[in-house]
């Protein structure tokens, strides 16, 4: 479905059912003044929209949103699967969930069911049912969440059994899946599918990587249930989306997001503040999804609940995070809460107002934001980010070597983020896209696939027809090492991708001390490698003219790698692969990435300071925008070549910006004044 933008939002969290209807009037009045235009209602209100099995009461939602409807504030209603009600957990406690150690959950926490359970979709549909009937032609209605931060895996016999038909499915014989897992290992081998378990930490890797998957297919099912029976209802334009969780793991969120109109997510800073050289790729992971616009659908106003130290944010801090979140492409940002229940798990967490309905000393600056955003809308409104840069996220990789980090500092997400913040450091845009997104020369100079662990056939042809066709592929460590089923492939890594980078790896390292490299005369630098190196083989003698652009020396009493490569390039047809062969440090990864930026054209068409952020967006037009963010506590002045005007302040003319502590400006470039 293309969905229409029609402004860009600030919103909130609203539970009318935890108040008086008679506060109701007040609540939206604080709203409106504060520039909220859109209110997310219904998604933990189960037990309020039916009180006993099949007794459904919906006349206070629909009583709620027509007085959004008469104050001008959109409503986005969710889904309230996510907190099943007493009566229902009661009357079908297997549909509660089992943890890996046996364990069923209680009643009273969230989330907490089983996704395959008969008796919880069937229940599921109902309620879903009755909305969709009474709201789905809503005129005010825009959009719709299905349930809420999906993450509980589930180990009940239900899943057991569901697991064990999945894999009857996706190996046809027990033969195939004994030869894929390597089952003689251990003596593992299964001669019936009611042998094989639900794995456990530790199990076999194919077992694993398999249950993963599983995990994947139970949750789209269940979203995909609840889509197919809102669609009917709804009106023409009215989208559905989930609210996930940047970077869980617990399923494939491209697989799930197919079926979504819309991507969104929670995004939320337990302790500490905002690092927006990090927080920018999960934006770009969620944009990604859909690959195009997205909605923050919570973020916290000031400060969380469930930290070690739920520290509040800086005053105006939340402004620029709210900033960075639009020019990666958010169109809409929503607070939660907008007031804190008086009692349960989150009554101390931040709110727009307080238990007593006054508004938080925050409330004020979310206004001051409302009032930017309405300046800016029309003018964002259908812009978007254009990035000439991908970064490959691959779950299955990240699972794969997530059970098999070989080095307890290894994690995918964080090389991957070494390969990002480069990037965002030089205001490059990246789209953060899966494995089996469409790669375009014509549309990305640059594709970086970090440790693709998991390779495919299917996968290596498009990566090579990639750089084939004029693009720069870099390929790093962990790459091509497994097969689709979480197996060694037969030939070393990066396996069939190692013709097309020049190399092969020799051996691997783990780490215990960091290991020096320097760069060659293409690149001049010196650093050291962490965590973990490969030994390379060039593949010169074949003719493939890998050159070194970078060597370990010096490596001390280890020894392994001296005076062998660090990272490689090759030309290939029209485009270029380079191979790095080690987990850099900080200086050294920024100089290679510059260099390869540098010699493909990549730059950001102004300098900032350290500390400020330069976002761009793009009309249909071809008109751009460039968002200019202040991420530190201290004034920012630096020039700019252009005539401008700001559309937050109405400024217009040239010579510098002028940025105070968390402050935002939001240009377009002017012919003349």
């Amino acid at each position: 479905m293309t969905i229409t933008p029609q402004r860009l939002h600030l919103g909130t969290a609203w539970y009318p059912e935890h108040w008086p209807e008679t506060r109701w009037t007040e609540d939206i009045r604080l709203m409106k003044a504060a520039g909220i235009s859109v209110a997310r209602a219904g998604e933990f209100a189960w037990s309020s929209f039916e009180p006993s099995e099949g007794e459904f009461r919906l006349d206070w939602l629909a009583r709620a949103v027509d007085l959004l409807t008469q104050n001008g504030i959109r409503a986005v209603l969710g889904t309230p699967t996510a907190a099943p009600p007493a009566w229902l957990t009661a009357r079908y406690p297997e549909t509660l969930a089992v943890d890996e150690h046996g364990h069923r959950r209680e009643h009273g926490r969230r989330c907490h069911y089983c996704v395959n359970s008969p008796d919880y979709n069937a229940r599921v549909g109902s309620i879903v049912e009755a909305l969709a009937a009474r709201f789905g032609k809503h005129p005010n209605v825009i959009g719709w969440q299905i349930d809420n931060e999906f993450g509980t895996v589930c180990y009940c016999d239900t899943c057991r059994a569901g697991f064990q038909r999945f894999l009857a499915e996706k190996f046809g014989s027990l033969d195939a899946l004994n030869e894929h897992w390597a089952t003689a290992y251990w003596s593992q081998s299964y001669t019936a599918w009611e042998q094989i378990p639900l794995p456990k930490k530790g199990h076999n890797p194919g077992l694993l990587l398999a249950f993963r998957e599983f995990v994947t297919r139970s949750y789209r099912n269940f979203q995909r249930r609840q889509i197919d029976i809102l669609r009917p209802h709804l009106r023409e334009g009215v989208w559905i989306t989930h609210n996930f969780m940047n970077w869980w793991q617990a399923f494939d969120h491209y697989a799930l997001s197919e079926d979504l109109d819309l991507a969104s997510w929670d995004w939320y800073l337990p302790s500490g503040h905002h690092n927006y050289l990090e927080s920018g790729a999960m934006h770009d992971l969620v944009r990604g999804f859909k690959q195009r616009n997205f909605w923050v659908m919570e973020t916290q106003p000031g400060s969380v609940n469930w930290a070690g130290i739920n520290n509040t944010l800086n005053q105006g801090e939340a402004q620029a995070l709210a900033w960075h979140a639009v020019g990666h492409g958010a169109d809409a940002l929503l607070y939660w809460q907008w007031r804190p229940a008086l009692n349960g798990q989150e009554q101390y967490h931040g709110s727009l107002v307080d238990q007593s309905g006054q508004p938080r000393p925050f409330y004020d600056e979310a206004a001051r934001l409302g009032a930017a955003f309405e300046k800016v809308s029309d003018l964002l409104t259908g812009s978007s980010v254009v990035a000439q840069i991908a970064i490959i996220h691959d779950y299955a990789s990240r699972w794969s070597l997530d059970e098999q980090r070989h080095h307890k500092d290894f994690d995918y997400i964080r090389h991957l983020l070494a390969y990002y913040k480069p990037l965002a450091k030089r205001n490059l845009p990246v789209d953060i896209l899966s494995p089996d997104a469409p790669l375009d020369p014509e549309k990305y100079k640059l594709v970086i696939v970090p440790a693709l662990a998991i390779l495919t056939p299917m996968r290596a042809r498009r990566l090579r027809e990639y750089a084939e066709n004029g693009g720069t592929l870099l390929l790093t460590i962990r790459t091509g090492v497994k097969d689709a089923y979480n197996a060694l492939q037969p030939e070393r890594p990066p396996g069939a991708l190692a013709k097309l980078a020049g190399v092969e790896v020799e051996e691997y390292y783990a780490l215990k001390e960091k290991i020096p490299l320097h760069g060659t005369s293409a690149v001049q630098f010196t650093g050291t490698a962490k965590i973990w190196a490969e030994r390379l083989r060039t593949l010169d003698e074949d003719g493939y003219g890998t050159q070194i652009i970078a060597e370990f020396k010096d490596a001390g009493g280890f020894g392994w790698l001296d005076g062998f490569p660090a990272a490689t390039t090759r030309p290939i047809g029209d485009g270029m692969v380079y191979y790095f062969g080690g987990y850099f440090d900080e200086r050294p990864q920024a100089k290679l990435i510059g260099f390869i930026c540098e010699s493909l054209g990549l730059e950001a068409p102004l300098d900032t300071p350290d500390g400020v952020e330069l976002c761009q967006r793009v009309t249909p037009e071809g008109e751009k925008i460039y968002i200019l963010i202040n991420h530190q506590a201290r004034q920012k002045k630096f020039p700019i070549p252009w005539t401008v005007r700001d559309h937050i302040s109405g400024y217009a003319g040239k010579g510098q910006v002028v940025l105070p502590p968390y402050g935002t400006v939001v240009l377009t470039i002017l012919k003349s004044v």
